[in-house]
This record gives structure tokens, C-alpha cells and sequence, in this order.
């Protein structure tokens, strides 16, 4: 009895041993990186950015996979059904991660938090209150009053639902307002109509944008950030122009709920390091956006709390997912 009983202990340590081997050993294939854009847009450049660096702290390729659609929910629900293993992961943003559950609980094929184990909170870039560069309005204080007198001004979002329509209906909450919203499916046909007089003002994160309000073609009347842009001195923060909204869009990296804690400890430290490299600074500062630092548990609780400031907006403004 008792060789028996010494036998089985020597296997346990001998599996622990092999378990922890196997943890130490990851990653030992490529990774895959989910992310809810098509190539090319401004959450793409993120995750791309992320995907590389990552590659070097790893030592092993990180693969972007786009599944772009509903707002980046088709990729969430991607990861949520993944192996936990850590060879999926998704760059997790305000979208798909705080509005959209927000909005629509009971319809998501995902629930967040529980289904995903944040790793780490990577950049936050702030939305815009923009109107066309030939609009008479150039302030906060103008936009207000035109449309407090008026009743009829209109805004364009890039979609009923996603964070910046919700973000612009606290604006609106705030300021007492009632400008009607005009979803369109990007932020191309938006601008479009922005500056054919179609609609009159466009909220949206501005840094894709820089290169029509550099030009001109746009003007930037505020920002949700809660301080101005370095990018940009001459523009007022939403607090600033007498509006208390400050909100940003972010994206991080999380992996699937069950994916073992060695793993995510080993991702962490990669992000970590990664956020420190020149280069991936260099993409993340850009317009104005920035680096974070919040990892697992404080960013778990960030995630938790940006849904619940989505959630009062959208039962103050009584707002249905389409």
C-alpha cells in the first residue's frame, strides 16, 4: 500500500513538473490575433502594431485575423468560443466589449466580462465633435446655441449602437439637446455628406481624420479627453466647452475565459515590454491618442465600469439596438 501510495505521489509531481514544462514552453506555435476591422482602418493599425511586437517578445509570429462585422462582435464571439489556450486572442475595444453589451445584453452571443481574460488595456484615442470646414459654427458654444435654435441639426455616427453614437447621446444628455442621429456604415460616406451639407456635424475617434481637419475640409470642435491634446493645443476638451463628458475609445488584448494564468502572465509581461518599444509608441501617440497600462484585474474593472457609463446613457436616452 504505501509503494502504491509513493507511486502515484511521484506521478502527480512528475505531471505538475510536465505541466509546468509545457506553460514555460508557450508559445510554442504561432498565435492568432482577432480583430474586428477590415485592413487598413485605425483599430487594424493598432492591432498590427501590437501583433509585431509581440511576434519579438514572444518569439513567435502573431497572426492578425480580421473578422470584421456588427461592430467587432462577430470577432468577439470568435474568441469567446475559442480553445482557451492562448493561441487566440482579441483585441478587445470599447465596441464589442462595453457599448455593444451595453446596448443589447440579452442579444450578445458573448457576455463580458466572463467569457474573456483581460490581459491588458493598450491605447486610448479620444472621439470628436466635428462639422464641415465651411460650417459658420467654430465652438462648442455655437454648435449649442444653432442647435438650441434651429431644432432641426442633425449628426452622423459611424452606426446605431456603436460607442461613438452612445458617447454623443451623453453630449447631447449633458447639453440639453435634441439633434437628430443619421447612422452611416463608415466613416467615409459620413465625411462625404459632412461636407456636402447633408448632415451637420460628425462624432467619431478623430485621429483617422487628421489629414481632412489638417486640410481644412473638417473642423474640430472638442475632444472627450480629459485634458487637450498635445497634437493640438487650440482644441478645447467637451469638459472645457461646459460639457462634462470625458470618454475614449480603447483597445486591448484579451484571451478566452479558461486560458490558464501562466499564460496570461507570460502575455502581460509581453505587453508590457511592448508598450516601452519606440516604435509601437510612436503609432500608439499618434493624434492625440495614448499608451495605457492597466493589466488584469484593473483592467477587468476598467472594462466593467466603461459598460456601466454606456449603460446610464443608454437608459437615459432610452436607446434600442437595431
Amino acid at each position: 500500500m504505501q509503494k502504491r501510495s509513493f507511486m502515484r505521489a511521484a506521478a502527480a509531481v512528475l505531471l505538475a513538473g510536465a505541466a509546468g514544462l509545457a506553460y514555460a514552453a508557450y508559445p510554442d506555435q504561432p498565435i492568432r490575433l482577432v480583430v474586428g476591422f477590415p485592413p487598413g482602418g485605425g483599430g487594424d493599425l493598432y492591432g498590427r502594431t501590437i501583433a509585431a511586437e509581440l511576434s519579438r517578445q514572444l518569439g513567435q509570429t502573431v497572426v492578425v485575423d480580421n473578422k470584421a462585422g456588427a461592430g467587432g462582435n462577430i470577432a468577439a464571439e470568435t474568441v469567446a468560443r475559442a480553445k482557451p489556450d492562448g493561441y487566440t486572442l482579441i483585441l478587445a475595444m470599447s465596441g464589442n466589449m462595453a457599448s455593444s453589451p451595453a446596448l443589447k445584453p440579452a442579444a450578445m452571443p458573448y457576455k463580458v466580462p466572463d467569457d474573456f481574460v483581460p490581459i491588458g488595456l493598450l491605447v486610448e484615442t479620444p472621439f470628436g465633435l466635428m462639422v464641415s470646414g465651411t460650417s459658420p459654427i467654430r465652438t462648442v458654444k455655437e454648435y449649442v446655441a444653432a442647435a438650441k435654435k434651429s431644432g432641426r441639426m442633425t449628426y452622423a455616427s459611424t452606426g446605431t449602437g456603436g460607442a461613438a453614437q452612445i458617447v454623443m447621446e451623453m453630449v447631447k444628455q449633458e447639453a440639453d439637446l435634441d439633434i437628430l442621429h443619421i447612422p452611416y456604415k463608415g466613416s467615409g460616406p459620413a465625411i462625404t455628406d459632412l461636407i456636402g451639407g447633408q448632415v451637420d456635424s460628425f462624432f467619431a475617434p478623430y485621429g483617422p481624420l487628421m489629414g481632412q481637419i489638417n486640410g481644412g475640409k473638417l473642423r474640430l470642435l472638442a475632444v472627450s479627453s480629459a485634458k487637450r491634446v498635445e497634437a493640438l493645443p487650440q482644441v478645447p476638451t467637451l469638459k472645457e466647452s461646459g460639457i462634462a463628458v470625458t470618454m475614449t475609445q480603447w483597445y486591448g488584448l484579451a484571451a478566452p475565459a479558461g486560458t490558464p494564468r501562466e499564460v496570461v502572465d507570460t502575455l502581460a509581461r509581453a505587453v508590457q515590454a511592448s508598450l516601452k518599444q519606440p516604435a509601437v509608441l510612436q503609432v500608439y501617440r499618434a493624434d492625440g491618442a495614448h499608451e495605457a497600462s492597466l493589466q488584469g484585474d484593473a483592467f477587468r474593472d476598467f472594462i466593467v465600469k466603461d459598460i456601466a457609463n454606456y449603460k446610464r446613457a443608454v437608459e437615459r436616452g432610452n436607446l434600442k439596438a437595431e
